[in-house]
């Protein structure tokens, strides 16, 4: 019997634009037209003002790792040790996600290291964005 993978999202109608973006190469955020706020997860409304007047568009992927834990124990789709972490995105949002391409312990995970997206496809329709430490 195959190993269990990785739990994966379902994409909905609120969602959708993001992971055709991840399947695309690209991550996509959304920006308030009424009072400019860019958000991270998707909805179909401003978490600062309520306008439903959002619009959607293509992030840099750039960041900084702002928080992390290195994951020891087995689970599912991953193979310990893992870095879970919060990536503060260059336009503002913060997201969850883990650190891939580089030693997982505590002297490569620094905090506030440059961190670019990498694009992991899982399925036909999840491609999952990871960062790695940004190259130059």
């Amino acid at each position: 019997m195959p190993e269990p993978g990785r739990a994966l999202p379902q994409p909905t109608p609120e969602t959708q634009h993001f992971w055709e973006g991840t399947k695309a190469g690209e991550l996509r955020l959304q920006r308030c037209d009424a009072c400019a706020k860019v958000y991270f997860p998707p909805r179909p409304f401003c978490p600062g003002c309520a306008s439903r007047q959002v619009s959607v568009f293509k992030a840099s992927g750039k960041g900084v790792l702002y928080s992390y834990v290195i994951h020891h124990r087995p689970v599912p789709g991953f193979k310990p040790p893992y870095a879970i972490a919060v990536v503060q995105l260059e336009e503002g949002p913060r997201m969850m996600t883990n650190i891939v391409e580089c030693a997982q312990t505590p002297e490569a995970l620094q905090l506030d290291m440059p961190v670019e997206v990498v694009f992991e496809a899982q399925t036909d329709t999840i491609t999952l964005p990871l960062f790695r430490p940004a190259k130059g």
